[in-house]
């Protein structure tokens, strides 16, 4: 499975995802920011973006977010 890619079009403070490495695209094309892959180390890390914060939970799937809807399934 490729990484998976999280939006915060809605621009929510913080996001909780499950997994633990992944892509931070800001808002959502064409105005999303460099596509951000980053590593959980600890269980926090911030995009230096858009400042999205984002939390691991590793009950969540890959692909899964709260709030929900957040995962960005592009075509490349």
């Amino acid at each position: 499975m490729p990484l998976p890619k999280f939006h915060n079009d809605p621009a929510h403070r913080e996001i909780t995802i499950g997994a633990q490495q992944f892509a931070c695209i800001g808002v959502l094309p064409p105005h999303d920011h460099p596509h951000v892959f980053l590593t959980f180390e600890s269980g926090v890390i911030m995009c230096p973006y858009c400042s999205t914060l984002f939390r691991f939970d590793p009950k969540l799937g890959p692909t899964e977010s709260q709030p929900a809807g957040l995962y960005y399934a592009d075509n490349g």
